[in-house]
C-alpha cells in the first residue's frame, strides 16, 4: 500500500480533489466563497499535472538548482506532502466558508504561485517565457486577486485576516518544503548552501 501511494500520489490527490468538485456540483446554494474554492480546486489539479507531466519538468529544475539527482520514485512521492497541503487548502475553506481566514490562506498560495513561476523564468534562466506550471499558476493569481476584490467590496476581511492568512500559508508551505527536502535526503538548513553553490557555478 505504501509503495502504491508513493508511486501514484498525484493520481490519488487528483481523485480526492475531483471528489470535492463532484460534491460541490451536486450541492445546492453554494456560497460565493465555496464557488471560489471550486475554481481554486480545479486550478490546483491542473497545476499539479502541468508541473509534473504536461509539459512537466518543474521538479527537474529544482533538483538541478540544488545539484542533486532525484530518483523517479522520490519525484512521484514528493506529491504526497504537496497533495496534503492542497487538500487542506481546499477542503477546509469549502466546509468552513464562514471563516474568511481559511480562504485567504488559499488566495495567498495562489498569489505566491503566480509570482514564483514568473520569477522562475529568470532564476532558472529558461530560454522561453515559461516555467513548468506557469499557465495555471497565473490563473491562480488572477482568481486570488478577484477573490480579494470581492472580499474588499463586501467588507468581509480585515487587515489582521490578511496577515494571519499569509502567516498560516507560509508556515504550512515551509512545513511541506521541509518534508520534500527530507525526502530527497537533505537537511532543510543546508538548502540555501546548495542553492548558493549552484547559483555561483552558473554565474561562472
Amino acid at each position: 500500500m505504501k509503495k502504491f501511494i508513493r508511486n501514484y500520489a498525484l493520481e490519488i490527490y487528483t481523485v480526492i480533489s475531483l471528489g470535492l468538485l463532484l460534491a460541490g456540483a451536486l450541492m445546492d446554494d453554494l456560497s460565493v466563497i465555496q464557488k471560489f474554492v471550486m475554481v481554486f480546486n480545479l486550478l490546483f489539479i491542473l497545476h499539479e499535472w502541468e508541473e509534473e507531466h504536461y509539459p512537466g519538468g518543474f521538479i527537474d529544475l529544482i533538483s538541478g538548482m540544488i545539484g542533486k539527482d532525484v530518483p523517479v520514485e522520490t519525484k512521484r512521492a514528493s506529491r504526497i506532502p504537496t497533495g496534503i497541503l492542497l487538500i487542506a487548502f481546499t477542503f477546509v475553506p469549502f466546509f468552513w466558508d464562514d471563516c474568511v481566514i481559511f480562504i485567504l490562506v488559499t488566495a495567498t498560495l495562489g498569489i505566491f504561485e503566480g509570482i514564483v513561476h514568473m520569477m522562475g523564468i529568470r532564476i532558472f534562466r529558461l530560454p522561453k517565457f515559461y516555467s513548468p506550471g506557469m499557465v495555471t499558476a497565473e490563473l491562480e493569481l488572477m482568481v486570488s486577486v478577484a477573490l480579494i476584490v470581492w472580499l474588499e467590496q463586501n467588507n468581509l476581511a480585515s487587515a489582521s485576516d490578511y496577515v494571519l492568512g499569509a502567516v498560516i500559508m507560509f508556515a504550512c508551505f515551509v512545513a511541506m518544503q521541509r518534508t520534500i527536502v527530507w525526502m530527497v535526503g537533505m537537511k532543510y538548513s543546508d538548502l540555501p548552501k546548495y542553492i548558493r553553490k549552484q547559483w555561483q557555478n552558473r554565474q561562472n
